[in-house]
């Protein structure tokens, strides 16, 4: 039986990374994925394959450039399902190859199987041939991941009624789709097929969506989303999904009927720890197959054992997951790791884009904390206008005691990369004369950053210095 020091199973952003960051520590190091290809589920049906989904279709529709040669402009006229295949199968195929370098050049082992615990520290695997091989391990990393969540009285087909993981195998482009859940992967695919001219009803249980995103950035993406024809049906549950001749029937609890050609059920995902014999290490997970940490180390209640990505729950985004399987490695392998900074970026791939940095208007309140806050609209910067931008808006908000920036919230094109200058400051304890005295390249889109800084010092009025300086002086 071969010894490890770290065995992690699977192989997506949280297990690569942890893989890689073990590896240069001079660690033996095994990696187990089930897929036929390394990469787990951001690379070939989460994370990747959806933003790349969202790049083709913005390219291909002329999505961009609407704002100039109005709604009825078209790159290319007829868009089917293929023309947005093509560009998926490359870049997965770019991305695969990447990490398999990867692994090769820092030494890392990986097999490919299905992975469940034998005890503690003995892990078996079934390779696809039926070989089986017993492994060892001084401690194991869970970066298993989730998968789409499937009632039982939804009928999945796999064409017409599907999950999040099926939408990306597709054969035609609908004329209509409705999407059961408003969380962020219903939202990205929500707004990517009404890009593609789809007519798209989104349906949530809940009176709100993207609870946590400030909620003026949510009213504003909201309006967009209804400007252009989505319908957004919010606090109603679904009762039923058939098929009736041929078309898709969703009723819902108050009786209302809606039709459409295809339905996507994006509510949810479930941590994909079934396989894994957790009794026989003394783990459980709940309801919805998430794993307990500690939230500093990624230990579980097995010391040895760790877990991360999205089976540890909220915020399950491949930026974080990255992060928490890197702490989890070093952590494993009894290397010193520093705290990482306090404020992380989140980022939604809908269109438009949001992202959101830091604390909302709602949490500022709930903490008592005097605040003003500082708007800019694309539309206000010269790069906006060149872009043909009628939409988008920065948002941040400052304490009024310290001047330092709390919170940065961007809906728009480029919000997703505009996002780290607020990361920066805030992490660094900027203020708000950090924007108004600045310089930024002209024209871009970050000065919205100035023309937001300058819109909070307005009402917050100047620095008061005269004390400093007399005391400077003296």
């Amino acid at each position: 039986m071969n010894m490890y020091d770290l065995v992690v199973i699977g192989s997506g952003p949280a297990g690569r990374r942890a893989a890689i960051q073990a590896a240069k520590l001079d660690k033996k190091v095994l990696v187990i994925e089930k897929g036929t290809r390394v990469g787990g589920v951001s690379v070939h049906t989460g994370t990747i394959p959806s933003k790349t989904l969202r790049e083709t279709a913005l390219n291909l529709t002329g999505w961009r450039e609407r704002g100039f040669y109005g709604r009825s402009y078209r790159v290319k006229q007829e868009i089917n399902a293929d023309d947005l295949r093509r560009r998926l199968l490359i870049t997965l195929d770019h991305e695969v190859e990447v990490l398999e370098h990867q692994f090769s050049r820092n030494r890392v082992h990986h097999l490919r199987g299905k992975a469940h615990f034998i005890d503690a520290h003995t892990i078996e695997v079934i390779k696809e041939d039926g070989e089986v091989l017993h492994v060892g391990a001084t401690a194991v990393l869970l970066a298993v991941g989730t998968r789409p969540f499937r009632p039982s009285h939804i009928p999945f087909d796999g064409s017409s009624i599907i999950d999040s993981d099926e939408i990306l195998e597709i054969k035609h482009l609908p004329r209509s789709l409705v999407v059961i859940g408003a969380g962020v992967i219903g939202i990205e695919y929500a707004t990517i097929f009404s890009a593609l001219d789809t007519a798209v009803t989104v349906i949530e249980p809940r009176d709100t969506m993207l609870d946590f995103i400030d909620k003026e950035i949510v009213e504003d993406f909201t309006y967009q989303l209804r400007d252009r024809n989505m319908k957004l049906v919010f606090g109603q549950t679904v009762e039923a999904v058939e098929k009736v001749d041929g078309k898709c029937r969703v009723t819902l609890k108050n009786g209302r009927v809606i039709s459409a050609e295809m339905v996507l059920y994006a509510a949810g995902r479930v941590g994909a720890v079934d396989s894994l014999n957790l009794q026989a290490i003394g783990l459980e997970a709940d309801n919805r197959g998430r794993l307990k940490v500690n939230p500093e180390t990624f230990q579980t209640a097995v010391p040895h054992i760790y877990a991360a990505g999205d089976v540890v729950g909220f915020p399950s985004l491949a930026s974080t997951s990255m992060e928490q399987g890197r702490i989890a490695a070093r952590h494993a392998v009894g290397a010193p790791s520093q705290d990482p900074p306090q404020y992380f970026p989140y980022g939604i791939y809908a269109v438009p884009e949001i992202s959101t940095c830091g604390l909302t208007e709602e949490e500022v309140i709930q903490r008592g904390i005097p605040y003003e806050t500082g708007i800019a609209h694309f539309r206000e910067t010269s790069r906006g206008h060149i872009m043909g931008l009628d939409s988008g808006m920065l948002k941040m908000i400052f304490s009024l005691k310290t001047r330092r920036l709390l919170g940065v919230h961007i809906v728009g094109e480029g919000a997703t990369e505009l996002v780290h200058i607020g990361q920066a400051v805030l992490n660094l304890k900027g203020t708000v004369e950090y924007f108004v005295e600045n310089t930024f390249n002209y024209p871009t889109l970050a000065e919205a950053y100035k023309i937001a800084g300058l819109d909070a010092w307005n009402r917050m009025g100047e620095l008061k210095v005269e004390k400093q300086e007399r005391k400077a002086a003296e």
